[in-house]
């Protein structure tokens, strides 16, 4: 494999395989919270659940850029405009996690009822 390539094929944090892997990783996590649902119903989701899990090890990529790189960066326009701005890795999180926030609230909502563990204090309270 050429630098070249390699530079192509590494990303923020992880190399390609790495992030493949904690994709699937979280996939598999958040297939099994899922699992009990209708079939139809998963079938339905699977997209969002594969959306959700490649967004947050994104987010994680984004994280590492940021607390490495820092959430400004300068720039110049010119001969004498010049200053700091928002990074554009910054950017890419606000604008991700708004997604990933919408795309974990939808499948909250539809996420398998559990039934709720009781406790020994539950128990002597008689609940």
């Amino acid at each position: 494999m050429t630098d070249e390539t390699e530079k192509k094929q590494k990303t923020f944090g992880y190399s390609a395989e790495e992030k493949q892997r904690k994709v699937r990783r979280e996939t598999t996590r958040l297939r099994r919270i899922f699992r009990p649902l209708d079939p139809n119903v998963f079938k339905t989701i699977e997209g969002l659940i594969k959306s959700a899990a490649f967004m947050a090890i994104t987010l994680e990529e984004l994280e590492i850029t940021i607390n490495e790189e820092g959430i400004t960066e300068e720039y110049q326009n010119g001969q004498y405009q010049k200053g700091t701005k928002q990074s554009e890795a910054v950017k890419v999180h606000l604008s991700m996690m708004k997604n990933y926030s919408t795309t974990i609230r939808m499948l909250a909502d539809l996420a398998p009822v559990g039934q709720k563990k009781s406790t020994r204090l539950d128990a002597l309270r008689g609940l």
